[in-house]
Formats: structure tokens, C-alpha cells, sequence
């Protein structure tokens, strides 16, 4: 209709543009919302009720001005010049009012301007800040209840959670994310403390069963004649101290979720077969019980052992490991990911700093020199337990070599402690720290603060402390 408006007689035009006011007047004259709409010379043709109010006239003195004349500040010429839309745009009224509008060229298919529609969002910037403010309260309670929801659901980490840019830790990030993507078994492999259930959590939230549970069972700490009730379940009366009722296993837990078998190398060989058939079959038993129950559950097992080894030793069931074995995802220790250990180093202070209500978030250069060299046969887990102890010694924000532990330091390297009390030894390494940095820069005391990572008030005291005086 708009394409032909043109192209009609005067009287047309006149009969067509008073239905279509009319038209407008009653879908926008009832709505809450302020809307304006102004003809091809940016007349005012209609405006709702609420609108005029907020502008401060009647209706009768809007209709037929230009716009520009109720507010000067009016941007339509402009929007009119630029066939462009303004969307979410803060605009300042004549009477002092400021809000978020719209302004919306009409356009007919010569691209010529025939309306402009306008929209007022919001009618003062307090009920903007006012649904901001909500909309922040909003996401915060939706994190909290999607927070509590994933501790509920037992899947606490996700691969944000997995630091590290080393060739090893991006094939293992490729292969979990892979695996996430997929239904199959997965088998993690790598040396104790690795973080092979944090990779577990994430494969888990990863993929479409992130929304059901995530169940984890650790198959070293419970004893081999309770294993298969823990996994399976019981029926009532199974044995002697069964609970009424029974009780329902950790498959049953994790139906249509995943389960985390941790150091699956320490099962029984008796439970590997039961476990067969329950990834083969897709079905369980309960002790004690005669009928079996589908499951959906998808597997995760970890080891640190070499499992194709214990298959040749026979300690490990070789169907059992092919079956396991679909997606194996092999986490590298920590002495072979160069370039990892300081990236890792800053995320756990950041963790620990808050876990133990202590602000340190620096580590020196000497100390991470230390760090790095180590071969950590702890792997992660060592490494978090060293930054554990040096923040719990620091009496600053930074960790220095002092406050790392003895074994850690290179021979060459070590500092020889005056024989005393933990106090003394720690302030007699503190003073030989101070005087070898002053120094090696020439006793520039500004360089010396930023080598400590302390402020040069801090560095004065301390030279004062331990009579420390230019040479």
C-alpha cells in the first residue's frame, strides 16, 4: 500500500492518510509505552496520550507542529537525512527529561522517507538504572541457581577450568573436547595428581548429559566385597545390615548422566566382569535382586597405572580395557608442560589467596625460578600444596624464594641458614636477600623495591630493621 501511496489522486492521499492516523491513534493511544509518529516533513501526525504527558502539552497543541518545535533537541531531521535508524539512544527533551528512545525512518520502496515512527523505552534514566540494576540482580540469582544446581549435579569444573598452553595439555584439551561430543567410553590416563577428574567434570558439562548427574566413585577406597553394592545397588534383605528398601547404586544415580570411575586399575577382577557386562548388556543387577534395570549412563575411568601392562600381566581384564579403551585422553605431568608452571602457579594463588583469607598475589622472580626448575613428581597436586605453605608463611603480597620449601632449591643454590629460631633464620635470609640485590644494583634502592615487589616505605623499614647502610 505504501508503494502506491504516491501515485494516487490528492483526495486519495487525504482519505488514506486519515484512516491510517485514525488507525494508529486506536492500536497506540491504550499502550503504556510513548510513541510519536510524524509525516514526511516531520510533522507530528499522531502522539499517544502518554507521550503528550510526558512532554508536558495536549494532544491538540502536538498534532501538526513540527517536531522540532515541541522539542528542539529532536533528532528526526537528522534520522530523516540519514535513512538510518537510532536505536537505544539517550536523549535529553526540551523540558529537561532524559530517556532511551527509538527513531524508525519509514521508508517506501524509492527509498524516499515517508514516516518517522518514534518510541520512548524508558521515561527517566532512574527507571533505566532502576531495570539494569534488576537485570544485574536477575543474572546473579540465575548464576547462584545454576552454581548450586552443577554442586547438586556433582559436575563442579568446566574447560574453563583446564590451564595451559603447553603442545601436551592442547592435545588432552582437543581429545576431552572431542570425547564430550560423543556418547562413548572414555579412559583418562596420567600420573597421580595430573587433574585427570578435573578433565573428568569437564567432559561431563561438556556434553549433552551436563544437565543430569555426574556421579564419581573411587574404586581404590572401598573394600572389594562392598564395591558391587556401591556400583549396583541392593535389594532389601540382600544381606545381613541391608537397609529397608534397599538401596540404589551409583549407575542407577547417574541414569542418563555420566559416572567416574577413578583408579579403575584397583578393581577386582571379579567386579571387571560384572562392569563388562553392565557396558556391554546396558543393564544392571542389584545384589541381592532378580530383575534387571536399563541404564544410560555413560563411563568415565581414570588410572595412574599402566593399564595395556596389567592387561599383559593379566591383573587387568583385556575386553574390559577395549571397551574402555574407545576415547583414551592421556594428561602430559607437569614436568614436561614448558611454559605451564607460572600460568598454573598465578591461578592457584588466586585460588588459595581466597581460600585462606590472605592477600597474596605476587610471586618473585627468584622463586619462580625455583618453581620452574622443579620436577614436581607430585604434579599439580605437589605444586599446590608448595604455594599452600608459601602463602601461609608470606608476610607481604608477594612469595619469595625464603618461603618456599628446602628440598625445592637447586644445590648450587640453596641458602645456608644461620643455626636459631624459625624467626631469626627467616630474618637472617631476609637481610643476606636484601644486601645481594642491593648489590647487584649498584645499591639502587628503587630498583631493589620493584626486584622484592615491595614499596620502597617497606624496603626503608626493612634496611632500617636489619641496620643495613650504603657501603
Amino acid at each position: 500500500m505504501i508503494s502506491r501511496f504516491n501515485h494516487v489522486s490528492g483526495n486519495q492521499q487525504e482519505l488514506f492518510t486519515e484512516f491510517f492516523v485514525s488507525m494508529m491513534n486506536k492500536i497506540f493511544d491504550p499502550v503504556s509505552v510513548p510513541m510519536i509518529l510524524v509525516d514526511k516533513d516531520t510533522r507530528v501526525v499522531m502522539i499517544n496520550q502518554i507521550f503528550a504527558d510526558f512532554l508536558g502539552y495536549t494532544k491538540e497543541e502536538i498534532i501538526g507542529k513540527k517536531v522540532n518545535d515541541i522539542d528542539k533537541n529532536s533528532r528526526f531531521p537528522y534520522v530523516y537525512q540519514t535513512k538510518k535508524e537510532e536505536i537505544a539512544w539517550k536523549h535529553k527533551f526540551e523540558n529537561g527529561r532524559t530517556a532511551i528512545v527509538h527513531r524508525i525512518p519509514i521508508l517506501d520502496e524509492d527509498d524516499v522517507v515517508i514516516y518517522g515512527f518514534g518510541l520512548v523505552l524508558f521515561q527517566d534514566m532512574n527507571e533505566f538504572k532502576d531495570v539494569i540494576e534488576k537485570s544485574k540482580l536477575l543474572e546473579s540469582g540465575l548464576n547462584y541457581a545454576m552454581k548450586k544446581l552443577k554442586q547438586i549435579q556433582g559436575a563442579k569444573y568446566s574447560f574453563n577450568s583446564i590451564i595451559g598452553n603447553s603442545t601436551g595439555m592442547g592435545h588432552a584439551n582437543y581429545m576431552s573436547r572431542r570425547a564430550a561430543q560423543t556418547n562413548s567410553n572414555v579412559l583418562i590416563l596420567g600420573e597421580s595428581g595430573t587433574g585427570k577428574e578435573l578433565f573428568a567434570h569437564a567432559i561431563h558439562n561438556g556434553s549433552d548429559r551436563s544437565h543430569q548427574q555426574f556421579v564419581k566413585i573411587n574404586c581404590a577406597a572401598i573394600p572389594a566385597d562392598l564395591l558391587e553394592s556401591e556400583l549396583f545397588g541392593y535389594d532389601e534383605g540382600a544381606f545381613t545390615g541391608a537397609k529397608k528398601g534397599g538401596k540404589i547404586g551409583k549407575f542407577e544415580l547417574a541414569n542418563g548422566g555420566s559416572i567416574f570411575l577413578d583408579e579403575i586399575s584397583e578393581m577386582p577382577l571379579g567386579m571387571q566382569a560384572k562392569l563388562l557386562r553392565v557396558l556391554q548388556e546396558k543393564e544392571i543387577e542389584r545384589v541381592g535382586g532378580t530383575k534387571t534395570i536399563p541404564i544410560d549412563s555413560r563411563v568415565i575411568a581414570a588410572t595412574n597405572q599402566d593399564l595395556a601392562e596389567k592387561v599383559k600381566k593379566k591383573e587387568f581384564r583385556s575386553d574390559l580395557f577395549y571397551r574402555l579403551n574407545v576415547m583414551a585422553i592421556e594428561i602430559p605431568p607437569l614436568r614436561e608442560r614448558e611454559g605451564d608452571i607460572e600460568i598454573i602457579s598465578y591461578k592457584l594463588l588466586e585460588k588459595l589467596s581466597d581460600q585462606l583469607g590472605k592477600f597474596v598475589t605476587h610471586i618473585s622472580n627468584d622463586a619462580m625460578k625455583i618453581l620452574s626448575a622443579h620436577e614436581w613428581p607430585g604434579n599439580v597436586r605437589e605444586l599446590e600444596n608448595v604455594l599452600e605453605r608459601a602463602i601461609n608463611l608470606a608476610d607481604s603480597d608477594t612469595i619469595l624464594p625464603i618461603h618456599l620449601p628446602y628440598h625445592l632449591k637447586p644445590k648450587s643454590k640453596r641458602v645456608h641458614y644461620k643455626k636459631g629460631t624459625l624467626k631469626e633464620m627467616i630474618e637472617h635470609t631476609e637481610k643476606e636477600m636484601i644486601l645481594d640485590l642491593l648489590k647487584e644494583t649498584g645499591w639502587n634502592k628503587m630498583k631493589t623495591a620493584e626486584i622484592l615487589d615491595i614499596s620502597r616505605s617497606s624496603l626503608y623499614d626493612k634496611l632500617d630493621k636489619y641496620g643495613i647502610h650504603n657501603e
